[in-house]
């Protein structure tokens, strides 16, 4: 488990592009039969991945979580990315995902293995995890039983739908939000006018996107932002007084989790575009 500290506002000002994409960036999350986890000091957030072909994977308490297992005082969510079948068995209990499938496991759940149904076309699994203060039921769920939200436009090449799983009108946590944005062929931008929200970090995973494109994502102060140039399959750390948006050079997906403060979609601080330097 790689350990992320917080950074503040007025050093990150001062950082090398090397700097920038060492401590926000996470490059490598899909690697064959392992699991790939960052433990982030933003809200403690967790963020992994694993691409299971040949056997199982098991998830495990690292050293720095200082616990029995995994999900002793945390909750997880699972998305499954891949084209394959993911079958995650939570204390026994077997739950397959298609692609955009997600899968809640709350807090007390001692075993948890990743699996993918066929090796020849294996499952990528993503998953993000909170502290969590109660113990919630395992829950899944699918992209059609997600709350739609049909945002933007073509003209302004920003035309999307966001898919609603985890927040407080859907599957329920203790403080755990995720879902998933598809941007429609022709659209490149996500989240403009920007935004932060100072109540909670989060956390981006883009994907469906081909090898040579990528999304330049923007981030930092309103006031003084910074940028990082980001391909298929990475995440992004997003802390609470940075703004988080991107611009592809084609259309793409992207995985948004949550964790904080406060448990409403909507508490967002608009940055308007005259305020972006």
């Amino acid at each position: 488990m790689e350990v992320r500290h917080a950074a503040h506002p007025a050093d990150v000002k001062t950082y090398t592009t090397e700097r920038l994409r060492k401590d926000f960036l996470i490059e490598s999350l899909f690697v064959e039969n392992k699991l790939q986890t960052v433990y982030s000091h933003y809200d403690r957030m967790i963020v992994g991945g694993a691409l299971p072909t040949t056997e199982a994977l098991t998830l495990e308490a690292a050293e720095t979580l200082k616990t029995e297992y995994f999900l002793e005082r945390r909750e997880i969510a699972f998305l499954n990315i891949g084209g394959g079948t993911a079958v995650i068995s939570a204390d026994g209990e077997q739950y397959e995902l298609g692609k955009l499938d997600v899968l809640y496991v709350g807090k007390g759940v001692r075993e948890v293995t990743l699996a993918s149904k066929d090796a020849a076309d294996p499952a990528k699994i993503y998953f993000c995890s909170a502290l969590a203060h109660a113990a919630l039921p395992t829950q899944k769920g699918a992209i059609e039983d997600a709350n739609p939200l049909h945002m933007g436009a073509l003209e302004t090449s920003n035309e999307r739908t966001i898919y609603q799983y985890i927040h407080e009108g859907g599957i329920k946590s203790c403080q755990l939000m995720l879902g998933v944005t598809l941007l429609k062929p022709g659209s490149i931008w996500n989240t403009m006018p920007a935004h932060k929200h100072d109540r909670r970090m989060e956390a981006y995973l883009y994907f469906d996107m081909q090898p040579d494109t990528r999304v330049f994502h923007f981030m930092g102060e309103p006031s003084e932002t910074r940028h990082l140039v980001v391909a298929n399959e990475q995440a992004i750390l997003s802390p609470s007084w940075s703004i988080h948006s991107g611009a592809g050079t084609s259309n793409y997906s992207f995985v948004w989790s949550m964790a904080g403060e406060n448990y409403t979609f909507k508490d967002m601080d608009v940055v308007a575009m005259d305020e972006l330097k």
